[in-house]
């Protein structure tokens, strides 16, 4: 039977816009919907302007969320009515004239006094089913990924939920998916990408695990591209008697140039993203050279296209007798799980997604990396993507992009290899914003002194030299859910997972062509509401140091803290010790708590020189995640050494610390935590072999046969007050010190 291909296209197509194609180009050529700027600019000089205390910062961000005890409730309560007026007097003003439904008379009636009646009484069971949930705003919840959502993000999501638009299609939503461009160009800019040659790019998602699938989605795309494309030219050439085998050059990655008939398979499938993706462009733009119709081109290019023929229609036609193997994608061990998913949704099987372990930072160890390559490289296996994390969900870890690059650039570019570079900065995208005074600069000034270590700051420096990244709004950018993005650095590079939905009407040649949204990505209907919520939060606290920087900067200190006094409250203890993952030998840990010891926030912050600063920020977590395990001592005051036992202690602390779904009263709970494993198998023996040598209190590491996993508390701080009690004691010592009488009441019980 003859398989009948699907016609693929860059943009929606159709008709029945009518007026509005119109009336959003007048929004748009007027900025009724104002693009997101930066505000005046002010220049961060200190530490103490980032993280305040009493001064413009503490007030700033005090305005910024409903509060941990509902302190802008008036404030919340009258824009939130406000919406609700102004929408109402917006139904109220469409065609007045028009009948009402619903009379006066009607409300008095039983049947609708009944439905009221239900519904409030339904409503008042769910408001008291829902006082049993997390309390994410408060100080003490270190759980999971969740707090409070930020105050404009909340009315931006609420208010826009009452026009219920759905950003599929421009005509279904003509103002929301204006705010979700301008809110993903805000994304880009914040990441590094620039509004440059090419032209960056980014869309909302569902979510981070639907942005990462759609990153190897279009990177496996990108990679088979040149295979379809050359033969598709050797169709043209016959049909229009040219031969493009020794017409159309090819710039290859270490910047050799051949004629596409000189390339083999192997040379194909490496060729880097932008000369990928700038094939089909530089073909249709010579005419004068090539003579090629945008149609016929379509028509040549659609049978061979692996989005149409599929995996094994492909292999078959242009893989088998190559020498070309499997195809892989490269994640560290500390991956998130919707990578692996991701390789098994699109064919590539979750068996070539090749996990590198852990150092013993908990970070992508580079050196098992270039082996790994290396390796893939001599048995022919292509590349399909390279994926750093920025803020793993266990550790809070950023892996080293900057050695990333720098072995794309500088050894396997040169030997004509290349892939695509992700960054899944679900977690850690906003941290961004910690380097930035302006998003429309792009010769920003220096960095002042920062919460993050300068390891990490050379991290998100290097970016911007990433192809694709995936950043969770929903997450570090304390917004209501769904919203995850993507952001291509190459804007052309969504174009090859392109769909048309036939009844979907939108005409890219009568809009901006960045207002194409519903075309691209794995989702159809998605919230426009989402979309406002980024965008209004966006609109009032800029993504910048000024911004979210004073929102995250507290955080990553807070989390520093956190570290800190777990190791000062250790060395008190008679009975059990603390090890937090963030690597720090015995020496360095002792020296860190003998200089801050009894020193108050401000007193730190405004140190001398930020000395007693740089000495936080320059240990404990990358970022606002911190696991640590416990161990209690046993006969003459020596650590448990066996490893089930001490998993079984710390299991039962977590079943103290964490909310269960089985009625416990929330009000009881004095501190929250969520839990971890770290599994040999998964990360490696370096990481997992030092981080028990540390926690059984051993000179050297020693491997186990037997060992499996090592059970961790995980603590997630996104709480950005940096609190004192009246006597200057801050608030973290109480939380640490809660705990650990928990921890206390445990070992009594063994």
């Amino acid at each position: 039977m003859k398989k009948t291909p699907i016609k693929l296209t860059s943009d929606y197509s159709g008709e029945g816009l009518g007026n509005l194609k119109q009336a959003v180009s007048k929004l748009l050529a007027a900025r009724v919907i104002p693009e997101l700027s930066s505000k005046k600019r002010i220049v961060t000089q200190t530490i103490q302007d980032l993280l305040g205390g009493e001064e413009e910062t503490e007030r700033e961000v005090a305005a910024w969320f409903l509060g941990p005890r509902g302190e802008n409730i008036d404030l919340f309560s009258e824009l939130i009515l406000l919406a609700i007026n102004d929408h109402v007097f917006w139904r109220r003003n469409f065609h007045p004239s028009d009948p009402s439904p619903i009379t006066e008379a009607m409300k008095r009636e039983p049947g609708y006094l009944q439905a009221v009646d239900s519904i409030k009484t339904e409503f008042y069971t769910m408001l008291a089913e829902l006082k049993k949930s997390a309390p994410f705003s408060s100080m003490r919840y270190q759980g999971h990924m969740c707090w409070d959502q930020t105050l404009p993000g909340m009315i931006g999501y609420f208010a826009a939920m009452l026009y219920n638009q759905n950003n599929v299609a421009l005509e279904a939503a003509p103002i929301t998916t204006i705010l979700e461009v301008e809110a993903s160009r805000d994304l880009c800019r914040m990441l590094g990408y620039r509004e440059t040659t090419p032209q960056p790019w980014g869309h909302l998602t569902c979510g981070g695990s639907t942005a990462n699938i759609e990153s190897i989605w279009a990177a496996r795309n990108l990679k088979y591209y040149p295979l379809s494309f050359k033969e598709a030219l050797k169709d043209l050439g016959t049909d229009l008697s040219k031969d493009f085998m020794t017409l159309f050059p090819v710039n290859l990655p270490s910047g050799t140039q051949k004629f596409i008939g000189e390339l083999d398979t192997w040379q194909l499938l490496n060729l880097s993203v932008d000369e990928v993706l700038s094939l089909s462009n530089r073909l249709l733009e010579d005419f004068e050279t090539y003579g090629v119709d945008p149609d016929a081109f379509n028509a040549a290019l659609s049978p061979y296209s692996l989005q149409n023929m599929g995996f094994l229609d492909f292999a078959e036609k242009f893989l088998v007798g190559t020498g070309v193997k499997d195809a892989v994608v490269i994640v560290p061990a500390s991956k998130h799980y919707s990578l692996p998913k991701g390789a098994a949704i699109l064919g590539l099987g979750a068996n070539n997604m090749h996990t590198v372990p852990l150092d013993i930072h908990g970070r992508m160890d580079v050196a098992e990396l270039e082996v790994a390559i290396d390796e893939y490289i001599q048995d022919k296996h292509p590349i399909i993507s390279l994926v750093s994390v920025f803020g793993t969900t266990e550790e809070g870890c950023v892996d080293p992009l900057t050695e990333m690059v720098r072995l794309r650039n500088e050894k396997y570019r040169p030997m004509d290899v290349d892939f695509v570079l992700h960054a899944d900065c679900a977690w850690g995208g906003y941290f961004a914003a910690l380097l930035w005074d302006n998003l429309d600069d792009p010769d920003d000034l220096p960095l002042p002194p920062l919460p993050l270590s300068d390891f990490v700051i050379a991290q998100y420096q290097h970016l911007k030299y990433t192809d694709t990244i995936t950043i969770d709004p929903h997450k570090t950018g304390y917004l209501p859910y769904p919203a995850g993005a993507l952001c291509y650095r190459n804007m052309a590079m969504r174009s090859l997972i392109a769909f048309e939905a036939p009844y979907i009407n939108s005409d890219g040649a009568s809009t901006e062509e960045e207002l194409i949204l519903g075309t691209y990505g794995i989702e159809g209907s998605k919230p426009g509401a989402a979309a406002a919520g980024v965008y209004l939060s966006h609109a009032a606290i800029r993504p910048t140091r000024q911004g979210y920087g004073k929102i995250l900067g507290r955080t990553v200190y807070n989390c520093k803290a956190f570290h800190w006094k777990l190791l000062e409250y250790s060395d008190k203890e008679e009975n059990f010790v603390v090890v937090p993952t963030p690597y720090l030998e015995y020496d360095e840990a002792t020296t860190l708590v003998r200089r801050l010891s009894g020193k108050t926030p401000q007193s730190i912050i405004n140190s001398p020189n930020n000395e007693d600063f740089n000495t936080l920020r320059q240990t404990g977590s990358d970022l606002n995640i911190i696991t640590y395990a416990f161990n209690y001592k046993v006969d003459n005051d020596k650590l448990n050494q066996n490893l089930d036992q001490v998993n079984a202690f710390n299991k039962k602390i977590y079943d103290r610390i964490s909310i269960k779904a089985d009625e416990r009263d929330i009000y009881n709970y004095e501190f929250i935590a969520s839990t971890t494993d770290f599994l040999k198998y998964s990360y490696g023996e370096v990481f997992f072999n030092d981080y028990k040598r540390r926690l059984f209190g051993l000179d050297t590491a020693v491997d186990d046969p037997t060992d499996k996993s090592i059970s961790v508390m995980r603590s997630v701080i996104m709480d950005p007050w940096i609190t004192e009690d009246f006597n200057g004691k801050p608030f973290v010592d109480y939380i640490v010190e809660q705990l650990f009488e928990i921890v206390r009441e445990v070992v009594a019980e063994l």
